[in-house]
């Protein structure tokens, strides 16, 4: 099983971790494209911290971004499971999974971005500010520079299992599975059912979204259940206690559509 995870919009500290070594990264086939965007996004943090803040869309109560930006080759590093922060990886909570679901987290998890392509939790980096949706001088939109890169290497990573794709929008822009991989691949989307003058309504809860979408996974996780096929996934999540709504794809090429239902927000 791979699990494609969005990246979190803030981050913890870098710490005082060693620096980032690129070559110790997974997805060494990204290499080249990682290098090209650190060196740009360096360059523009370091020469013009006026146009960067308008590049990468942040107010001015963030500016201090663009310097830790302009530093990210010297600054400590620590794995991405831990830089990365907020509802989706609050409810993961790698840090409390025992050791043998550490393990699977780690040949298992990949959190794309906007400035590395794609990680794994394990691969040590700086914290940094970059999305998936910046448009850099030279390189241009970023959802768009990584299409190319990614579905050179990341076929391959998929293997022959399920690939559960939690990506939000802008992030699955930079890989959108193909093939037989889409086949085996699932998207989901967590809806909150309540009823209103006795008829059920459902609707999409950005921050419920992801914090059951971390709970989901950590639970995969800590029973170490590793679903070869979508429709295995399915049955995973019911033993787990979901309420899950499949749609098999129409036809060859595309991917499966759960819905998880909900009806406690927490």
């Amino acid at each position: 099983m791979l699990v494609l995870l969005p990246p979190s919009e803030g981050k913890a500290p870098s710490g005082r971790g060693a620096p980032l070594k690129p070559e110790s990264l997974s997805l060494p086939g990204l290499a080249d494209a990682r290098a090209a965007v650190l060196d740009e996004l360096v360059e523009l943090c370091a020469a013009d911290e006026d146009k960067a803040r308008a590049v990468l869309g942040l107010s001015e109560g963030l500016r201090g971004e663009v310097a830790k930006n302009a530093e990210l080759r010297t600054a400590g590093a620590r794995p991405a499971g831990e830089i990365y922060t907020g509802v989706l990886y609050d409810a993961l909570d790698l840090a409390s999974l025992d050791a043998a679901a550490k393990r699977r987290a780690a040949r298992s998890l990949l959190v794309f971005s906007g400035l590395w392509g794609a990680v794994g939790v394990t691969d040590r980096i700086p914290s940094y500010r970059c999305s998936m949706g910046v448009k850099l001088p030279g390189l241009g939109a970023l959802g768009a520079y990584w299409r190319g890169p990614m579905a050179d290497v990341l076929p391959a990573a998929a293997g022959d299992g399920l690939v559960l794709d939690l990506r939000s929008a802008a992030y699955a822009s930079a890989w959108k599975p193909k093939g037989e991989v889409a086949g085996r691949t699932a998207t989901v989307r967590v809806l909150h059912a309540q009823v209103v003058d006795g008829v059920e309504r459902r609707s999409v809860v950005s921050h419920f979204n992801k914090a059951t979408k971390g709970r989901i996974v950590r639970a995969l996780l800590a029973a170490g259940i590793s679903p070869g096929s979508p429709a295995e996934l399915v049955v995973a999540l019911r033993d787990l206690g979901y309420v899950v709504e499949a749609e098999a794809p129409s036809r060859a090429g595309r991917a499966w559509g759960l819905d998880v239902v909900v009806r406690e927000i927490h």
